[in-house]
């Protein structure tokens, strides 16, 4: 792979100061936020060759249906067969490069592409080449319809979310996942993860925050702003109740030791019946890199989606996981609406600081800035991560 150069306007000796000890260390520069070159060449380089958080499930209609969406200007495609299996493909038709599908759609027997009417199944195989021969032809001699199929992308799902991995050379998603199912697992237990459903209302939560997608990253790992930028928050899950921790590669984050939610709103939610006693006000907030933000609470999780729309665009998408189909009921809706509030309240406060994250790196006088040794930990850990990664 190519070192950046200055197309990306990031150099190696830039990078390498990315890696120093959390004291010494710089941030990644500004270029790494306002660069078009850069935000192309950080996809192909960094989250092109991990799995990356693309969409949640729900999405998706239980149904043989056919989704585009764009990643970061790659046109791709989301199927589900009869089966209700979920797959990835590039967007393309394998005739003359035709984006497939515009918009989302029922597939009733076969995609087809509206410019030859080429078909596909939503598994990806060509079943149809009209006149491909001549007219009325519709095979021809030495052509192999298996070889053209749609191009898939690798993919899997967790917690509601399809990963994919672009480049197809990530290690195997279980491998990735491991040691983030492992930590979280210590709280909720062997059946914990099976034990959490998504919320039928009181779940859901879109945002559009005019910054790039790694200054949100940079925010949610690190409890350091909690007093001036949630003070409601910090009143029941204090900032001197909150502590770091970093995986050796792929996430670093906080714990709450102090969380509280449930008092404060007056809601009460099924809890998970594993989660240790003693630890019932111990929730966890990782970064799961690159791009998927996590919460485990004993009556809750949530994962949040960070698609980069643009360098200086970032959509945030969320969905509530609540514990058991009970937690689902006309029952507990005051406490689902008063959780998802909380929650709704808590991202809208980070807006100003990320949209003011980036504002500022327009400017000249600064150009990565320093770290807290003891409370930017998480935020050095996620930057020591990406400068890794495009140093290559």
């Amino acid at each position: 792979m190519a070192m950046p150069g200055a197309d990306c306007q990031i150099s190696a000796e830039r990078l390498q100061r990315v890696l120093q000890p959390i004291g010494e260390a710089s941030g990644l520069p500004n270029a790494a936020y306002t660069s078009v070159e850069h935000f192309r060449y950080e996809r192909d380089a960094v989250i092109a060759r991990t799995w990356a958080g693309l969409a949640f499930t729900d999405t998706i209609p239980e149904r043989p249906f056919a989704q585009p969406l764009d990643f970061m200007g790659l046109p791709l495609l989301i199927t589900r067969d009869r089966e209700g299996e979920l797959r990835v493909f590039h967007n393309v038709c394998s005739h003359r490069g035709m984006k497939l599908v515009a918009e989302p759609t029922e597939v009733p027997a076969l995609i087809c592409c509206r410019y030859h009417c080429w078909s596909y199944t939503p598994g990806g195989e060509l079943k149809r080449t009209p006149h491909i021969g001549g007219v009325d032809r519709h095979t021809t001699p030495g052509f192999d319809s298996s070889r053209h199929g749609l191009k898939a992308v690798r993919s899997a799902e967790f917690m509601g979310m399809l990963f994919v991995n672009l480049s197809g050379e990530a290690p195997a998603f279980e491998q990735y996942i491991a040691p983030l199912r492992s930590r979280a697992g210590a709280l909720m237990g062997e059946g914990g993860w099976s034990g959490l459903r998504a919320g039928v209302d009181h779940a859901h939560l879109s945002l559009e925050v005019r910054c790039n997608w790694k200054l949100a990253v940079e925010n949610y790992c690190e409890a350091y702003h909690l007093p001036w930028v949630h003070p409601g928050l910090n009143s029941y899950s204090r900032l001197e109740d909150h502590h770091c921790f970093l995986d050796a590669e792929g996430f670093s984050g906080q714990q709450s030791l102090a969380y509280r939610l449930s008092e404060a709103a007056g809601t009460k939610l099924p809890r998970l019946s594993e989660w240790p006693a003693e630890r019932m006000h111990v929730a966890e907030y990782p970064s799961l890199y690159p791009n998927v933000l996590l919460g485990f609470h004993a009556d809750h999780a949530f994962a949040v989606i960070l698609t980069p729309l643009e360098v200086g665009l970032t959509r945030e998408e969320m969905r509530i996981f609540y514990v058991g189909e009970g937690a689902s009921t006309e029952t507990y809706g005051n406490c689902r609406a008063a959780t998802l509030a909380a929650w709704r309240g808590v991202f809208a406060e980070d807006i100003f600081a990320v949209e003011g994250m980036q504002q500022g790196r327009a400017s000249p006088g600064y150009e990565g800035g320093v770290f807290s040794p003891v409370m930017d930990q998480p935020s050095h850990h996620f930057h020591r991560w990406m400068a890794a990664r495009l140093l290559g």
